[in-house]
C-alpha cells in the first residue's frame, strides 16, 4: 500500500489532518508528520538556513529521505529516488492566501510566517503540483471530515 505524503506552505492544513487520521485509525495506520521534530521561530529559520523558504526546503528533503529510510527500500521524488522507494502519493494540501494569512495569524499566533515569502511559497508548490501531476487538496473549500477520508482513500489505492 503506498503511503500518503502531505506537502504544502505552512498553515495549509496538514498536520490537522494528519492529527485527525492518527486519531480516527488510530489502530490501522502509522501517521508521521515534520511537526513532531518542530518547528524553529521564523528568526531562528532565517538565522540558519537564510530564509523561511529555504528552511522548508531542507527539512522537506530530510523528512522524505527519513520516510524513505522507515519504508526500507527539496523534492520529494528527489529524496525518494535517492532512497529507492517509490510507493507514495505526494497530495498538496493547500488553502487561498487570505485562509493561511487567518490560520497562521490567528489560529497558530505566528504572524511573522504569515508574509509575502510565504505566499509566493504556497504559490510555487501550487504550480509544481499542477505541472507534475499532483492531488491537490485545497483546504479552503475542503472540511476535514471529507479531507481525512480523502486522503485515506488516496493510500489505499494501489499505484
Amino acid at each position: 500500500m503506498p503511503a500518503a505524503i502531505l506537502i504544502g506552505a505552512s498553515g495549509s492544513g496538514k498536520t490537522t489532518i494528519a492529527q485527525a487520521i492518527a486519531e480516527r485509525f488510530l489502530d490501522n495506520v502509522e501517521v508521521l508528520f515534520v511537526d513532531r521534530i518542530g518547528v524553529p521561530s521564523f528568526e531562528d529559520m532565517v538565522r540558519q538556513y537564510g530564509s523561511s523558504e529555504a528552511w522548508q526546503r531542507a527539512k522537506t528533503i530530510e523528512w522524505i529521505s527519513t520516510l524513505a529510510q522507515i519504508a526500507e527500500t527539496g523534492r520529494i521524488a528527489e529524496g525518494a529516488a535517492a532512497a529507492g522507494w517509490f510507493d507514495y502519493i505526494p497530495i498538496l494540501v493547500d488553502c487561498d492566501d487570505e485562509k493561511r494569512a487567518m490560520r497562521l495569524i490567528v489560529d497558530r499566533q505566528q504572524p511573522e510566517l504569515a508574509n509575502p515569502e510565504m505566499m509566493i511559497w504556497a504559490n510555487y508548490l501550487r504550480l509544481e503540483a499542477k505541472a507534475n501531476g499532483c492531488d491537490i487538496l485545497d483546504t479552503s473549500s475542503v472540511p476535514l471530515d471529507q479531507a481525512v477520508p480523502y486522503v485515506v482513500g488516496r493510500a489505499s489505492t494501489p499505484l
